[in-house]
């Protein structure tokens, strides 16, 4: 079974692009893509957060918004503002903002090796959050909310790809965020052919974001082949939506994190605290740590630079010498008390696409009683994670910019 395979995409229809190209769904509050689409009756977030169009406050998980997404794709359907392709294809999807610029190929995906863990996870993730991409799965049979994965890069690859990228684009717009997405169909069936070889010859592939995705799309595929006496492997159902960039163009910015107290400590105590572990100056100005090791703290106004001490570092520990993991496991356990991360209401994860602003404000107005600024975690080092069937520690990883939703659908016949 191949890694990837094309697929006869659901798409907007020519110069509707700009009509319907949204943020993907988890990146906006129900209030946020209710605004956000106002005025917008072709948005994709009518799709992907349809209870923006049910009253306010109701559940986002109720049955009536997973119908109301079937309804609302039905209807760009049916208004001729999605068309599906005549066949199965390939996809160039280009990301340009400033001086990012981010090439991949839009395919499906086998199950069967996401299953196999051939193509890798670094994360946990919530039955809830899995159970909702399942419900939305099943209502619009489709999946239209790709998962971004990174691939090894490689240079036949690329030629392939500067290729198609050297004709017009199918579709082509700038989102609200600035963010310049271009897709390129590959209808060519030499081309196609080799991109699918080329690919299956690679080890693995890596899921960037989209793990509750991923997952979802796993648990939807086992129910449809144990219901289906006659399955093949070959049904769509058995593939998912993803969107594949060289990892060697992949951008991720820190995660950094803030505590709303001291766990009882005067900032002089707590200060006296963290030296037993790190190197701590003071800073004149804002701390982005520009090397792994590195930390950031601003505490009561002012900035420090924090660096751990060597002895506290596991080398040859793919998830303890995370700049993440050293954080965790010499100060925030330690000393603040916060030993799960993922449930603890004391600790918040701020992305670092909000800046290092967003952390002087959250202390300064006394929401948080200190904030850390992260240096971004290395392609190299996920993959690493990924690769000795570990997970990551949460919010690990932003990766920006974003793919965006209705650019490319996968409808499951």
């Amino acid at each position: 079974m191949s890694l990837i395979r094309p697929f006869a995409g659901l798409r907007p229809a020519a110069g509707r692009a700009a009509d319907v190209v949204a943020p993907p769904y988890d990146v906006l509050s129900s209030e946020e893509a209710r605004q956000r689409a106002t005025g917008k009756p072709w948005s994709f977030l009518h799709i992907s957060k349809p209870e923006i169009d049910l009253a306010p406050g109701t559940d986002p998980y109720s049955p009536a918004v997973y119908a109301r997404a079937a309804e609302n794709l039905a209807n760009m359907i049916g208004q001729g503002v999605l068309v599906r392709d005549d066949q199965p294809c390939l996809y160039v999807y280009r990301l340009a903002v400033g001086d990012i610029v981010q090439t991949g190929i839009v395919a499906a995906a086998s199950v069967a090796e996401y299953d196999a863990n051939r193509i890798r996870k670094h994360e946990l993730t919530r039955p809830d959050k899995e159970d909702d991409r399942v419900r939305q799965i099943e209502a619009l049979n489709a999946q239209t909310g790709p998962v971004l994965l990174a691939y090894p890069g490689t240079a036949r690859v690329n030629l392939i790809l500067a290729a198609v990228e050297a004709g017009d684009p199918d579709s082509d717009v700038v989102a609200d965020d600035g963010v310049r997405h271009s897709v390129w169909a590959i209808r060519e069936a030499g081309t196609i052919e080799r991109l699918v070889t080329l690919f299956d010859a690679m080890p693995a592939l890596y899921i960037a974001d989209g793990h509750h995705r991923s997952a979802a799309a796993s648990r939807v595929a086992a129910a449809r082949r144990s219901a289906n006496a006659a399955n093949t492997g070959k049904e769509d159902y058995n593939y998912f939506l993803v969107v594949a960039l060289p990892e060697h163009e992949m951008h991720i910015l820190p995660y950094n994190r803030a505590v709303r107290d001291l766990n009882g400590m005067s900032s002089e105590e707590f200060r006296t605290r963290i030296v037993e572990r790190f190197e701590m100056q003071p800073s004149s100005s804002p701390v982005a740590p520009a090397t792994s090791r590195n930390f950031g703290l601003y505490l009561q106004g002012a900035w420090y630079r924090l660096a751990i001490r060597p002895e506290y570092v596991r080398e040859n520990d793919p998830i303890a010498r995370l700049d993440v993991s050293l954080l965790a496991d010499n100060l925030l356990t330690p000393i603040l008390a916060i030993s799960d991360p993922r449930r603890d209401k004391r600790i918040e994860f701020i992305g670092g696409i909000r800046g290092l602003s967003e952390l002087e404000r959250r202390v300064d107005s006394g929401e948080m009683a200190c904030a850390f600024s992260m240096h971004a975690t290395s392609m190299g080092d996920l993959m690493a994670v990924a690769d000795a069937n570990e997970v990551m520690p949460p919010k690990s990883t932003w990766f920006e910019p974003k793919l965006a939703d209705g650019l490319v659908s996968l409808q499951l016949d």
